[in-house]
């Protein structure tokens, strides 16, 4: 990869650089009233903007101001994402400098409620639609798009978004805020990334009869026909893209299982909502332990949820189990599932689904949380479910009773769907759990001491990853390589996030931990011999030297 390079010889423009309006048009050239009063002259700027010239930190001064104006998350979204649509340097810079503030604005939990009212919201193109009607036609509509050399695709179908279900195309906001964070947290630069929704129609009959809906109202097909579809986009992607790497979003269950096994090792890719969830919560279990003590392998996990997110961290936690020892079976059997049905046992009536299968233990049926929790006795709560407050007083109570330091995950997003919150976990274990969420939650003080519980968010795994894959142009992205990400991950946990119960990094040091975990899949990479380009003689320096700083460059 290389950056858009000074002197207005960039992929966009080449030698022909945009002038006049065209220019102040292009989000990724345009630096608004910074354009010194030689560029003006040079690209036709003169009078197009106001006689005063400002720097980067000047414009970043106004936008801060503005942004801290809005009260309500929503209006906060909007307005960041004009700014992004005019001028992409300085929403980098902005969201870059003040992480913490705001990547949970274009991220978890404000995008949930973006993508609730996308329609009403929408006002300017971002990303490619595709929708069932396309068939035939798809490498024709991605050649529309202005990027030629595309290396990310993040793609949903919009069936499972975040906690919230079925928003169809409204699930655009997923991509394009995945894409986002790729660039802020992994300084990947925005020219090469894509954020595509596949449109095959919605189940979700609100939409149906929502007249600001931008999608297909009709039910989702299905079966061969999707299929068919999907497998013309993936060629379609490899036709007109073919050194971009896909990020699956955001799909239903039998859909993200099925496209992730059918093309992982066919074109670059992963599952983020499997692979990147799962790596995240591994690495939260494994830093807990310098508070709980005992080893990975000796932990009991029971999951409420058993879907993609749950069977992807069982997976990845039986994989880390066997390298401390432990067989297959030995590392599944610390691992069990609370669904809708009660306990995934064997024997239970009803067929199971495929992903369930292996951790289906030889077991009594129990058909509650809580009643699993007393009969398993688990070191480690985990809620990838969606279910809102489905971590009572008495179950959480109840692991505290179990265990000393008592480890509670309530990962399911946006902050309206979490199993629990901070101030739950802590107050109801009296300050002893080891606490992490899938969004934010503000701090929380108890008998004196103040905890700053860690957002154990999927933004500390997937750029990283992408990142090292495509540095490495690695043909496949590795489930060795999500390991690799969850122990570096771990690693990068410091006594003071452990000092005030956090189990993951400060957000304000996210870039350098994307850049350590990029660094260390791209050593995956080369050791694997899955890197499709020669390996640097310092792969830190080479990933270093090509990430994206959103600082503005001479055009002249």
């Amino acid at each position: 990869m290389k950056h858009l390079p000074n002197k207005g010889l960039s992929p966009i423009g080449g030698p022909l650089m945009p002038q006049g309006k065209q220019l102040l048009n292009n989000s990724l050239l345009n630096k608004g009233t910074a354009f010194p009063d030689e560029e003006r002259d040079a690209l036709g700027l003169r009078g197009l903007l106001p006689p005063k010239v400002f720097t980067l930190e000047e414009q970043c001064t106004r936008v801060l101001r503005n942004f801290r104006r809005f009260k309500e998350p929503l209006e906060k979204y909007i307005y960041l994402s004009n700014l992004q649509n005019r001028n992409e340097t300085l929403f980098y810079r902005i969201i870059q400098d003040n992480a913490e503030e705001m990547i949970p604005i274009i991220y978890t939990p404000t995008v949930g409620q973006a993508c609730l009212e996308y329609g009403v919201i929408y006002s300017s193109p971002r990303g490619v639609f595709l929708s069932i009607k396309d068939k035939g036609r798809i490498a024709e509509i991605l050649r529309h798009w202005p990027m030629l050399d595309v290396r990310m695709i993040v793609v949903t179908d919009g069936e499972r978004i975040l906690g919230l279900g079925d928003l169809g195309a409204h699930g655009m906001g997923i991509p394009v805020g995945k894409l986002a964070l790729y660039t802020a947290c992994a300084g990947l630069h925005p020219y090469y990334t894509l954020p595509i929704t596949i449109d095959v129609g919605t189940d979700n009959e609100s939409l149906h009869a929502d007249p600001f809906y931008i999608g297909l109202k009709q039910k989702r097909v299905r079966g061969r026909e999707y299929d068919e579809f999907i497998e013309e986009f993936v060629q379609a992607v490899q036709e007109v893209y073919p050194r971009a790497m896909l990020q699956w979003e955001d799909f239903g269950n039998a859909n993200a299982f099925h496209l992730l096994q059918r093309y992982r090792r066919k074109i670059c890719s992963f599952n983020d909502d499997i692979q990147g969830t799962a790596a995240v919560a591994l690495a939260g279990l494994i830093a807990s332990l310098r508070e709980t003590g005992g080893t990975l392998k000796e932990q009991k996990i029971l999951f409420l949820g058993a879907g993609e997110a749950g069977t992807g961290i069982a997976d990845l936690f039986t994989a880390a189990a066997m390298d401390e020892g432990l067989t297959e079976q030995e590392a599944r059997s610390r691992c069990w599932f609370v669904d809708s049905q009660g306990l995934v046992v064997k024997g239970r009536p009803g067929k199971l689904a495929e992903h369930k299968v292996p951790y289906a233990h030889d077991f009594k049926q129990i058909s509650s949380l809580l009643q699993a929790v007393e009969e398993l006795r688990p070191t480690a709560l985990i809620g990838v479910s969606g279910q809102a407050r489905a971590f009572t007083q008495e179950i959480v109570t109840k692991m505290a009773a179990i265990n000393e330091r008592p480890v509670i995950f309530a990962l399911s997003n946006p902050t309206s769907k979490a199993e629990c919150t901070a101030e739950e976990a802590y107050t109801w274990t009296d300050g002893r759990a080891v606490f992490a969420s899938g969004s934010p939650f503000p701090a929380v003080t108890l008998n004196g001491r103040t905890y700053l519980p860690g957002q154990g968010n999927n933004v500390y795994i997937f750029p990283g990853v992408g990142l090292g894959a495509l540095v490495s142009e690695s043909s496949e992205v590795t489930d060795g390589m999500f390991l690799t990400a969850a122990r570096t991950l771990a690693s990068l946990v410091g006594t003071e996030d452990l000092a005030v119960g956090r189990i993951y990094p400060a957000l304000n040091k996210i870039r350098e931990v994307s850049i350590r975990i990029a660094v260390a899949v791209a050593e995956e990479a080369y050791h694997d011999r899955l890197a499709q380009r020669t390996q640097p003689s310092d792969i830190e320096k080479d990933i270093r030297a090509r990430v994206f700083e959103p600082v503005y460059h001479d055009y002249i």
